[in-house]
C-alpha cells in the first residue's frame, strides 16, 4: 500500500506546522486553510477511513476528538466555537485515505456547511 501523504508527515518526509503530538496522534495546520484557525489531528495508525477503524480501537477514538479540544483551547478557539468535521468516503469529501479530523475555527460557521 502507498503512504498517504500524512504518513510521509508522520515520517517527516515532507514538512508540516505540528502544533500537537502524542505517542498515538498528530495535530498539524492544514496546508490549504478553509478558515483563518484550521488544523488537522491523525492518528499515527492508518484507518482509511472511520468506518474502518476497528471496535477494539474505540478509546483511540475518544483521544482524536480529546486532542482536537486541547488544541482548540490552545489555539484559543474554545471561546468562541470551533468545528470538528471527518469526511468519510468520496461522497463525504474524503481526500486523503487517512483518518483525520479537521478542526475549523476563528470565524463564524454556517449551517448547513457549503
Amino acid at each position: 500500500m502507498q503512504k498517504s501523504i500524512f504518513e510521509k508527515i508522520i515520517a517527516r518526509e515532507i514538512p508540516a506546522q505540528i502544533i500537537h503530538e502524542t505517542d498515538e496522534l498528530l495535530a498539524f495546520r492544514d496546508i490549504n486553510p478553509q478558515t483563518p484557525a484550521h488544523f488537522l489531528v491523525i492518528p499515527k495508525q492508518r484507518f482509511d477511513r472511520l468506518a474502518e477503524v476497528p471496535a477494539d480501537r474505540d478509546a483511540l477514538l475518544g483521544r482524536l476528538l480529546l486532542a482536537a479540544a486541547e488544541v482548540a483551547r490552545k489555539e484559543g478557539l474554545a471561546g468562541t466555537g470551533y468545528r470538528v468535521v471527518i469526511n468519510n468516503g468520496a461522497d463525504g469529501g474524503e481526500t486523503v485515505p487517512h483518518l483525520h479530523l479537521h478542526v475549523l475555527g476563528g470565524r463564524p460557521l454556517g449551517w448547513p456547511p457549503g
